[in-house]
């Protein structure tokens, strides 16, 4: 394999969420989850959006499947609503939202496409919040039991189970800085949510390997790529706090079967962790078939020094808004641009070097790019086409990075661009555009941006060069 050439067997796939695409929020028997009762709180979301509608995908989903086959694409990666398909989050199962993601699975197969499905991407049933949520195990237990029904219901006709879509944002963003739902900012919530969600992918693998045992099982993280603003010792060991926070957090237990020892002492003024229970990180470390790796833009820190003016850097890690607990004396900082709609920096070589770090740390466990891609202000042109230039040069670069990996060792084996289609971008409501197909939020009629087409070729080829064509 070159730089530009990927193997045959690399998967090509997009990725969606239910709450940012589904809409019908209140039909068929579905239950309100914490992103509907925070979106509907004035001053959550920008302009006041929901996902009440957002794309129409419940009513739209086999035109949508279409729009998949067509770019050629060998997966896709969706998540279930938990309260369509469990409306409380425990007890009784909604047969009409199960029905749903049948139809969705069987449509997929139909079309040669890959169903990888995620059990859980933030809509936690609201009743399960108003019980305690993420901070209470009694919601880990009650995931359990959503997954055995879920599973059992589709059996191995999924092809891939993902547990868990980014567990840091349902944890530090929806616990800690409560900038997601359900909108807390309690920090010792927040590290029980991170343990709790952690046992929750470790039960909920394991009743995959039970009831499913020839599928592939999966989790997905946004691993963050820390730098220091200097190799002085004090910048370094912000690096540590931070990635003990952002990464050994999850890959600690997941992969090892422990949490770091740095990260207990680190927030030991916040928690006790008594959380954690004997046996719990063994449950947690469920063998994975591929971890899912999500990434966007990379993070640069210093230490601070509790007195000077902290900077004001936007995007992940914002100090206005910081996620970060037991962090008091790490600084965020802006770093150079060019910057995506989102305001966080573009820099591929990150994506390359995490990638180096994962094969390196754990050399025997297979990756794949479950979400990369970029928000633009696209324009409809007279012509009626979106060419978003922007938004093709991002991908270009970041599948090269990855392909530089890939060159260098690391056992990737597939990439899923985020997103197949624009969307409900969460606190950011429908002003952030993520997709490569555009979405008329009046129409609902979808319209192949310049990406698509990019992306389309890149699929069919498995060569960068030849998708400029």
């Amino acid at each position: 394999m070159t730089q530009h050439h990927f193997p045959e067997s690399f998967v090509w796939g997009s990725a969606t969420a239910a709450y940012q695409i589904e809409g019908a929020a209140t039909e068929d028997g579905r239950g309100p989850s914490i992103w509907d009762t925070y979106s509907h709180t004035p001053g959550r979301t920008l302009n006041g959006d929901t996902g009440d509608v957002a794309a129409d995908h419940y009513h739209r989903w086999a035109d949508d499947l279409g729009h998949i086959a067509d770019l050629g694409l060998g997966a896709y990666r969706f998540s279930i609503s938990w309260p369509r398909v469990q409306p409380g989050g425990s007890g009784r199962f909604n047969q009409a939202g199960i029905d749903f993601y049948s139809r969705l699975v069987d449509g997929l197969l139909e079309r040669g496409v890959r169903p990888v499905a995620t059990m859980y991407h933030w809509d936690l049933p609201q009743e399960l919040e108003d019980a305690g949520g993420w901070a209470a195990r009694e919601t880990a237990l009650r995931f359990q039991e959503y997954a055995a029904g879920i599973v059992g219901a589709l059996g191995d006709r999924v092809h891939t189970w993902t547990t868990l879509n980014e567990p840091w944002c349902s944890a530090y963003l929806g616990y800690a800085s409560g900038v997601h739902a359900p909108g807390r900012t309690e920090p010792a919530a927040a590290l029980a949510a991170v343990h709790h969600l952690n046992l929750a992918h470790g039960l909920a693998g394991r009743v995959v390997r039970e009831l499913a045992p020839s599928a592939e099982l999966s989790v997905t993280l946004n691993l963050h790529v820390i730098r220091g603003a200097s190799d002085s010792a004090a910048d370094q060991d912000a690096v540590r706090r931070i990635d003990a926070l952002a990464n050994r957090a999850f890959l600690g237990p997941m992969l090892d079967g422990e949490y770091p020892a740095d990260l207990l002492a680190d927030t030991a003024s916040v928690t006790d962790w008594s959380f954690v229970r004997e046996g719990d990180e063994k449950l947690i470390a469920v063998p994975l078939d591929v971890l899912g790796v999500n990434y966007y833009s990379s993070t640069l820190v210093r230490a601070w020094d509790g007195v000077s003016a902290r900077s004001d850097a936007d995007g992940h890690g914002a100090s206005t808004s910081t996620p970060w607990v037991a962090a008091e004396n790490v600084d965020f900082l802006p770093q150079p641009g060019p910057y995506t709609a989102m305001g966080w920096n573009i820099d591929p070589p990150a994506l390359t070097e995490l990638l180096l770090r994962l094969q390196r740390e754990y050399p025997s466990q297979p990756m794949m790019i479950t979400e990369n891609g970029a928000a633009f202000d696209d324009v409809v042109s007279a012509d009626g086409r979106i060419h978003d230039d922007r938004r093709i040069d991002y991908l270009r670069r970041h599948i090269g990075a990855m392909a530089d990996a890939l060159a260098q060792g690391a056992d990737v084996r597939g990439y899923f661009v985020w997103s197949l289609l624009d969307n409900f971008e969460w606190g950011y409501g429908y002003d952030r555009r993520f997709g490569i197909i555009r979405v008329d939020y009046d129409t609902q009629v979808r319209t192949w941006k310049d990406s698509a087409h990019w992306y389309q070729r890149l699929a069919a080829t498995g060569q960068l060069d030849q998708a400029a064509k």
